[in-house]
């Protein structure tokens, strides 16, 4: 095994870089001026009990924490678990999230289960729509499934700040700059799921999901005074 793999897999490494981008993260957020908008069902349905289904697009996933009041209740976020989601879900579980490792290897039938089971508790589902691997801005059908089998209601969330660093990842992941302002942003997608949706009712459904994430992203950023697509 090569220095750097020995180097990438170690524990007490992996350790100390969850905790450094969780810091920083944490700093950026608290030098920034924030807007807080559209959260007022969600929060009222986490402070009773209800879980949510929360949905992002991967790029803005660095900031969940500071989408979802954990202070209110539960969430457990789906994450890769490659080498790279895994270190994404610990950064969240320092900033406190829960997590569902997705493995190749693990069937649907039993991620399936343990989400359910993890609802039935009153804990809320968190997921990049994209992830972990894209494309961007592509949403998967895993959402859609979640919502069927839960029954939970979903809500599309977003950050957006006038300044970002991008990094050089497959979607161009966000990560907020210190002493800059943004927003936070939430809106509920309200299509009804069917239980036994046809191929065709899943498909629109998926679509639906997806331009309602693309509405909003694109709204934070507009609010934050970003062009759309444009650079940092």
């Amino acid at each position: 095994m090569s220095l750097r793999k020995k180097i990438a897999d170690s524990p007490s490494f992996n350790r100390f870089v969850e905790g450094l981008f969780a810091a920083y993260v944490s700093f950026a957020y608290r030098t920034s001026r924030w807007q807080r908008a559209g959260f007022e069902d969600m929060d009222a349905a986490v402070s009773q009990g209800e879980p949510v289904i929360f949905v992002l697009w991967h790029q803005r996933l660095i900031m969940a924490p500071y989408l979802f009041d954990t202070s209110l209740g539960r969430i457990c976020a789906l994450t890769s678990a490659a080498r790279a989601g895994r270190l994404a879900g610990q950064i969240l579980v320092r900033l406190g999230f829960e997590t569902i490792p997705m493995s190749s290897h693990k069937r649907h039938v039993a991620l399936s289960r343990e989400v359910l089971r993890r609802t039935k508790d009153g804990c809320s589902i968190g997921i990049a729509a994209d992830g972990p691997r894209g494309p961007a801005r592509v949403s998967s059908g895993v959402p859609i499934t979640w919502a069927r089998m839960t029954g939970c209601r979903v809500f599309t969330v977003a950050f957006a700040e006038r300044r970002v660093l991008k990094m050089p990842t497959w979607d161009k992941q966000m990560l907020p700059l210190p002493f800059s302002r943004g927003v936070l942003i939430c809106q509920e997608w309200c299509d009804p799921v069917p239980k036994k949706p046809s191929e065709e009712e899943a498909e629109a459904l998926r679509l639906s999901l997806q331009a309602s994430l693309d509405e909003i992203t694109d709204r934070a950023d507009l609010a934050a005074g970003r062009s759309l697509g444009g650079a940092p």
